[in-house]
């Protein structure tokens, strides 16, 4: 198995009403999908029916606040002032006494520094394989979210992490990765070639060793929360079987056992977590890794909105019943947009993502991180310029770690 490093390829994831938020704040993502072809369908679990009776006589989460308040304008205007000023490369490398190597990956940018890994979220944005933009303050909430999501997850599984010397950066323990990614699903949904909505749109009606009924919509919630573990080829994921992981060395049954149980327990604890706070986490993707002890870890990233598809909750049901794609906190609608205006797949040169479509993916980070944590995104000062923020942060961090 190869040492940790990052993931290459981010995959791509029903509550109490609320207040009707700005519709400005979606109209970016409104897409219109076939209508579902029977109103038999059950868009809503049990778990969250229960969670909607719970919570009834309660204040339902304000999302409309941050939504039309003048937090969103003051992040906005911070984000429009920082578009020039995005973390798109490190070289760690040069300005940090210690560090071997640097490998850099779609959106982390990995150091070895002998005992730890350093590792630097960046404000790259990637899909289909490839890099589109620069999202302002994207690296810090991927970092930010992914270590509250770290401590909370604790009691289902341990983590590689060790410290968090500075808002882009995770320093974590060594171990072997899988080469396997645990994306979990929960809905039938997704833009590109290995989501479930296309390939269940193309006929397939056995996905990773799952079994799926003829007749789902797309968006409709499935009957039970499912994994379609992935592999890579070449500079792609690549669908496999529990049976094809075992029988290829990629892991032990004894190892794909444990791992596949902590990857659906985690997935069930996030969309609790997110059913509380007035989201439904779609679908998300998880990597574990073996300590030097030999435990199983978990590693990456979790529950961000670039490894995760967050949805708003109390427009689902309806939107689903029209017709409409739901309402996304999280890079899909830009994902769409590119499917819309070229291959992405295939063309050799892209074309730039509008200002408007990256400010506003921004913006939405932001807003999945404040509502998920209950706690402001801190905007980063401009007196310091940010990699030499973080060389002092590193350099400072691993002299105390020797």
């Amino acid at each position: 198995m190869a040492q940790y490093g990052p993931t290459l390829n981010p995959p791509k994831t029903l509550i109490p009403k609320l207040p009707n938020p700005n519709p400005s704040f979606y109209s970016i993502s409104t897409f219109r999908t076939p209508k579902p072809k029977s109103k038999n369908f059950s868009t809503i679990s049990m778990s969250v029916t229960a969670g909607q009776n719970q919570q009834q006589h309660q204040k339902p989460p304000s999302l409309d606040v941050l939504i039309n308040s003048a937090r969103k304008e003051e992040v906005l205007g911070a984000i429009k002032n920082s578009s020039s000023h995005c973390l798109s490369e490190t070289n760690l490398h040069l300005t940090v006494p210690g560090l071997k190597s640097k490998t850099r990956g779609k959106v982390r940018d990995v150091y070895d520094s002998g005992d730890y890994l350093v590792m630097v979220t960046t404000d790259r944005q990637s899909a289909f394989d490839r890099i589109l933009a620069s999202i302002p303050f994207k690296g810090q909430v991927l970092n930010e979210t992914s270590l509250w999501w770290f401590d909370k997850t604790q009691h289902i599984t341990s983590n590689a992490v060790v410290s968090a010397p500075d808002e882009n950066v995770t320093i974590a323990k060594k171990c072997s990765v899988f080469p396997v990614e645990f994306v979990v699903r929960g809905f039938v949904t997704g833009s590109t070639d290995t989501s479930l909505w296309t390939v269940y749109n193309n006929g397939v009606r056995n996905y990773c060793g799952n079994a799926l009924p003829d007749g789902l919509a797309k968006s409709q919630k499935l009957p039970a929360n499912i994994l379609t573990p992935t592999t890579k080829a070449a500079d792609h994921d690549v669908p496999v079987t529990p049976d094809e992981i075992i029988e290829r060395g990629l892991m032990t049954q004894a190892e794909y056992d444990e791992v596949s149980r902590k990857a659906l327990s985690l997935f069930e604890y996030g969309q609790r977590v997110a059913l509380e706070h007035g989201l439904i986490l779609v679908d998300t993707k998880y990597e574990f890794g073996k300590g030097q002890d030999g435990s199983i870890l978990l590693i990456d990233e979790v529950h961000t909105p670039d490894s995760s598809r967050y949805w708003i909750a109390h427009t689902y049901e309806e939107r689903f019943k029209n017709g409409l794609e739901p309402e996304n906190v999280d890079k899909e609608f830009l994902r769409l947009w590119f499917k819309d205006h070229c291959n992405p797949y295939e063309d050799e040169v892209l074309p730039d993502a509008p200002e408007e479509l990256v400010r506003e993916l921004s913006w939405r980070y932001i807003f999945l991180y404040e509502t998920i944590t209950k706690s402001e995104f801190k905007l980063p000062s401009t007196e310091e310029p940010i990699h030499d923020r973080i060389s002092r942060n590193v350099a400072r961090a691993l002299s105390s770690l020797t």
